[in-house]
């Protein structure tokens, strides 16, 4: 993950799941990510309206120069990408793993901009194929966004995270009370002196 807004959204949804497959709709805090509530959505899963926002960031919404509430998610994407966004959806919804993708758009003065989408299960009313929570942030500098708008996204690449045990990702651990850390290494006492 390259933006701070996918990392520190997928570092809260994982630690608010804890041992589930998602964390419930009611545990997402919008105070705990107020840093980058501006690049997070949630999406309904509804394949006859194309994916609607349920919410949308603000700067979300500054990307397309409008406000996203109940527009389709699929309707972003252009024409040949469209069928493999609603895949990644089907896919994070139904077997609660989450999708980070590199995405491209061109703005109205012909340049095109990267963009780093994350999309992960949210449970609902005890199931997970009705709620998405994601994130869509520029990558690099952001100057341009609410100046240019962008037209229909192309999907450039995608990668799954976790494998949809329930079981959380693995993460880094705090060192033993008896280690140290030396020069970026943690060092446990032996019984050699």
């Amino acid at each position: 993950m390259k933006h701070r807004s996918t990392r520190e959204l997928y570092e809260y949804w994982n630690v608010r799941r804890g041992r589930r497959a998602a964390p419930d709709r009611a545990d997402i805090d919008p105070g705990s990510i107020r840093r980058v509530l501006a690049d997070t959505f949630i999406l309904a899963y509804d394949q006859i309206a194309g994916h609607p926002f349920r919410v949308a960031g603000t700067r979300v919404c500054a990307l397309f120069g409008r406000e996203l509430k109940n527009a389709a998610f699929v309707e972003l994407w252009s024409p040949e990408c469209r069928e493999l966004a609603r895949d990644l959806l089907t896919f994070v919804a139904t077997e609660s793993v989450g999708v980070i993708a590199g995405a491209r758009g061109a703005a109205a003065d012909g340049i095109p901009r990267d963009l780093e989408m994350l999309l992960l299960p949210l449970s609902h009313c005890g199931r997970t194929d009705l709620r998405m929570l994601g994130a869509l942030a520029p990558t690099g500098a952001g100057q341009w966004v609410g100046v240019s708008v962008l037209g229909p996204l192309m999907l450039e690449s995608h990668r799954y995270l976790g494998e949809g045990t329930g079981q959380p990702a693995p993460r880094t651990v705090p060192a033993l009370p008896a280690a140290r850390v030396r020069h970026r290494f943690v060092v446990y006492d032996g019984g050699q002196a």
